[in-house]
């Protein structure tokens, strides 16, 4: 049985779309259900729904075979995974953003909030920024509003919820799209029918 990690929400969607159309469905999926596990016996395969966040951990620690997980909880979360394939959707970049009168003050560390505090740090550290991080799991939009922070650094997708609050991107650090990740074991004793789904799906990307 290849169990497979799938992001709950449009790009978890997206993703059982492709392997619907390689030949790797379960009917249930499709169906009014709160159920987080599916199956499809004759195919050997089960998918797992799991918080978008949590699909690296499922890979890494094998409770997952493969999965499918934004670039961008890859970067923040570094899990110990293979990264077999860039699927070149679910597109958006990491971005600093700020009020429309932004003026940075180079005199004083510059105060970011962000639920992604591992790569503001790295990214702050290479271009040896003084930054005071300040960590925000949703809403990150209103901090800048509210004086919380100077900044913010997020994924950003159209923009549209930064003009809504009266922000700007005032630099783009990184483009994000889903990557197809698998467990290090799994890749080695399952190698052949990882790899045949693989190929697969780049047939049809």
């Amino acid at each position: 049985m290849i169990n497979i990690a799938l992001p709950k929400g449009r790009l978890g969607n997206k993703v059982y779309n492709l392997f619907e159309k390689i030949g790797y469905e379960s009917s249930e999926m499709k169906e009014d259900n709160r159920k987080l596990i599916f199956e499809n016996e004759e195919k050997n395969i089960r998918f797992l729904l799991v918080k978008p966040s949590d699909v690296g951990v499922y890979v890494e620690k094998g409770s997952a075979d493969i999965g499918v997980v934004g670039r961008d909880i890859l970067l923040e979360e570094n899990p110990d995974v293979y990264e077999l394939m860039d699927l070149g959707f679910g597109k958006c970049r990491f971005s600093i953003a700020g009020p429309m009168d932004f003026k940075e003050n180079f005199d004083r560390p510059l105060v970011v909030a962000t639920k992604y505090l591992n790569v503001a740090k790295k990214y702050f550290d290479s271009i040896n920024r003084d930054v005071e991080l300040i960590k925000l799991n949703g809403s990150i939009e209103i901090a800048p509003i509210l004086g919380l922070s100077d900044v913010i650094m997020d994924i950003v997708e159209t923009g549209t919820t930064l003009k809504e609050n009266n922000l700007k991107i005032l630099t783009n650090i990184e483009d994000i799209t889903a990557r197809f990740v698998a467990n290090k074991s799994s890749y080695r004793f399952k190698n052949k029918k990882i790899e045949e789904i693989v190929n697969k799906i780049k047939e049809i990307l």
